[in-house]
């Protein structure tokens, strides 16, 4: 299972999405540009001495991240406010790429339209999101839970 997030926007967000990878096993992709400098230092804070232990990926473009999981033949799976399936409701798979968009704008249409699956966390009516380091916990809580594969 991997994490790709879409030109995160928050430095100390990224760094906790980091430290979740980490202490969950997983492979964490950062999709460029970004609202901030992607240095080690930009995510110490937040990611404290787990960087060390999470194998990061960047990738320069969404471009770039389309050819290489074209390459890998990996399924991408888009968490979007938009949806209207919820994330309980999905059947995770070790060969999908979950993604997350900014969080200032989420993901644009082309990236939509790229997506295998498109799913949500269900919220209460009115309210427009979860932090995305929240929302990622939680969805890959669910996806490892379903494909067994902690810590690999």
């Amino acid at each position: 299972m991997r994490i790709a997030l879409y030109e995160p926007d928050i430095p100390q967000n990224t760094g906790t999405i980091l430290r979740t990878c980490a202490c969950l096993g997983l492979e964490a992709h950062i999709i460029e540009p970004a609202g901030f400098p992607v240095t080690d230092r930009a995510f110490r804070r937040a990611g404290m001495d787990y960087l060390d232990r999470v194998a990061i990926i960047r990738h320069g473009s969404f471009a770039a991240f389309e050819d290489w999981r074209a390459r890998e033949r990996l399924a991408l799976v888009l968490l979007t406010t938009g949806a209207t399936r919820s994330y309980l409701d999905h059947t995770f798979r070790d060969d999908q790429v979950l993604l997350f968009g900014r969080e200032s704008a989420g993901v644009p249409e082309a990236v939509h339209q790229a997506a295998d699956a498109r799913i949500c966390i269900p919220m209460r009516h009115g309210l427009r999101s979860l932090n995305i380091a929240v929302a990622v916990a939680m969805v890959a809580g669910e996806a490892i839970r379903q494909t067994g594969n902690f810590g690999r």
